[in-house]
């Protein structure tokens, strides 16, 4: 492909004394509609100036050098072998799991005085333990109602749940289930309608708790992102929020701000509406000075962000304490027209111009792309690929400029999906009317999810295969169900091997027929970096490893684990 080069479409050079305004474009007239108008997000308080020429002479900015108040990554014993159900504990406490008992006991003593017909044998800690492990095998094996789990027909039998504990004290505890103090709770319902009330009271204590210990047991990379998270429910409470480009329409709103490089929730909070601490420069802006709290950061982090939260005042406040970002701009948000991209503009254009700290770039791709940085030069040369029609009308791939603020920032906002991902491949939240159950479930998920990236970033630290997604929940479910064999504490698959009789197992066998079917990524060739798939996997470790001469990752990792007679 040629080489590419940046298109800088002309710019009045005629008056470089003058300085072009920022306006909001024009809102067309529409019909009236019912309901309070909606305030701009952006408030413009600033005038960027237009580059002088054609020429790209943007200046690499000087940037805060990056220290953090602790060391990236997990805040745990970097020698040490930690089980999952340790990593677990490390959130779900066992002063928090005594207080979810004690709360569930209280609330069902309440329910039977009140005249409720049902029986109740008071909770303990190893039966909640037990609840937990059925309800996380829940989101590794769906079936369509919790009562299938439990039902005698052939087509079910799920012997697992079975052996743990009754339907009848499964749905025992989930319908008693509480997290606050239940008297505590009677006289803050008493408060309903006044300032003294708390309208999180039923989920404080395991809140508080659990976003406690996502912040003290890992600190973020220097790449950090803030984005919104949708838990879904059908109750009916005041801060249920309606996001149409979600998932998850309807729900409860969460702000959550996430490592970009594995994607571990290091805070958040629980959006309740507008507050009276609300500062007036929008919901977006106090959402992320909330988040990031900079004093136990440290400085020279760089903030990632989508065009709800992204503002110039937001930008500037946050470079005062030491913070980069970087997000996209909203089109309402209009740059002097000296930098206006045509609809004619050539596929690749770029148009920039900076205030201060502040960079603002127009790249036109399928669409025009508008963003903001304190971080970033205009452009140092970056491409990117894409399909084109010519002059002839054929369609072509070709490289195209690509501003530097794009390309980060399509790199470092992959953190959402890949949180949200691990959140939702084996979603264990269920069906229920009361919203306190809900961030219970979604708690759950939270800590299970944080757990298994810490689980991986030890087994990277060192250099140790960690265990996929789901062997990691099977192994949980395992150990909370049953604790007194997980006495021994192993975390990663790279341990020895138990015993010589399990060595006797590991074999090669083919995923399909032949060679070229259920052929899946190498997990040794995958550890150097290369995506390699193989027909091939060990018939014991349940790995897909390469068996051929040029290439023998079957022999390399049972060597790792010491068996000689391989």
């Amino acid at each position: 492909a040629p080489e590419a080069t940046p298109t800088f479409e002309p710019i009045p050079t005629t008056d470089h004394n003058s300085t072009p305004t920022p306006t909001l474009n024009p809102a067309p007239t529409l019909p009236r509609r019912r309901g309070r108008p909606r305030k701009h997000a952006l408030k413009l308080n600033l005038t960027p100036k237009p580059t002088p020429d054609r020429a790209p002479t943007d200046e690499e900015p000087v940037l805060p050098n990056f220290s953090p108040k602790r060391s990236p990554g997990p805040q745990l014993r970097a020698d040490a072998t930690y089980t999952s159900l340790q990593l677990f504990q490390l959130f779900f406490t066992n002063s928090a799991v005594k207080t979810i008992v004690r709360n569930t006991n209280s609330n069902a003593e309440k329910k039977v005085k009140a005249g409720k017909l049902f029986i109740w044998v008071p909770l303990t800690v190893a039966e909640f333990y037990s609840y937990v492990a059925l309800v996380l095998y829940m989101g590794l094996v769906k079936a369509k109602s919790i009562a299938d789990y439990w039902a005698r027909k052939q087509m079910y039998n799920f012997s697992y749940p079975q052996s743990i504990m009754s339907q009848a004290r499964f749905q025992a505890i989930t319908w008693n289930l509480y997290l606050c103090d239940p008297q505590e709770d009677e006289k803050n319902n008493k408060k309903k309608g006044t300032a003294g009330c708390d309208r999180l009271l039923k989920i404080k204590p395991l809140y508080t708790d659990v976003l406690s210990a996502c912040r003290k047991h890992f600190h973020p990379n220097r790449e950090i992102l803030v984005d919104e998270r949708m838990v879904a429910t059908k109750a009916r409470i005041g801060f249920k929020r309606y996001m149409d480009d979600k998932p998850t329409k309807w729900g409860y709103k969460l702000f959550v701000l996430a490592d970009s490089s594995c994607g571990y929730t290091w805070n958040f909070f629980v959006y309740e509406g507008k507050t009276s601490t609300s500062s007036g420069k929008g919901a977006g802006y106090d959402s992320v000075m909330r988040l990031m709290d900079h004093k136990v950061l440290g400085k020279g982090y760089r903030l990632y962000m989508d065009n709800f939260y992204t503002s110039p005042t937001l930008f500037l406040d946050l470079l005062q304490n030491g913070i980069l970002a970087c997000g996209t701009l909203r089109h309402a948000f209009s740059l002097p027209k000296a930098n206006d991209l045509s609809g004619r503009s050539e596929l690749g254009s770029i148009r920039w111009c900076r205030q201060g700290p502040l960079l603002f770039v127009k790249w036109m791709e399928a669409r025009e792309v508008l963003m903001c940085s304190s971080i970033h030069k205009a452009f140092t040369g970056d491409t990117v690929s894409r399909n084109a029609k010519g002059s002839d009308g054929v369609w072509r791939t070709r490289l195209i400029p690509v501003p530097t603020t794009v390309k980060d920032y399509s790199k470092y906002m992959g953190g959402v999906d890949l949180s949200d991902s691990l959140t939702e491949h084996y979603n264990i939240l269920q069906k229920t009317t009361k919203w306190y159950k809900t961030f219970f479930f979604h708690f759950l998920d939270i800590a299970v999810v944080n757990s298994f990236i810490l689980h991986q970033e030890l087994a990277k630290a060192q250099n140790k295969v960690p265990l996929y997604h789901k062997l990691f929940r099977e192994t949980l479910v395992s150990e909370l169900a049953h604790p007194s064999t997980s006495a021994t504490p192993v975390s990663t698959r790279s341990s020895p091997p138990a015993s010589p009789a399990q060595t006797e197992r590991c074999y090669p066998e083919y995923f399909g027929s032949d060679a070229t079917h259920g052929r899946r990524v190498c997990v040794m060739c995958k550890i150097q970096g290369n995506k390699v798939k193989t027909p091939i996997y060990c018939s014991h470790c349940k790995v897909a490893l390469c068996f051929v001469s040029s290439r023998n990752c079957f022999k390399k990792w049972h060597m790792d684990y010491h068996l000689e007679d391989l």
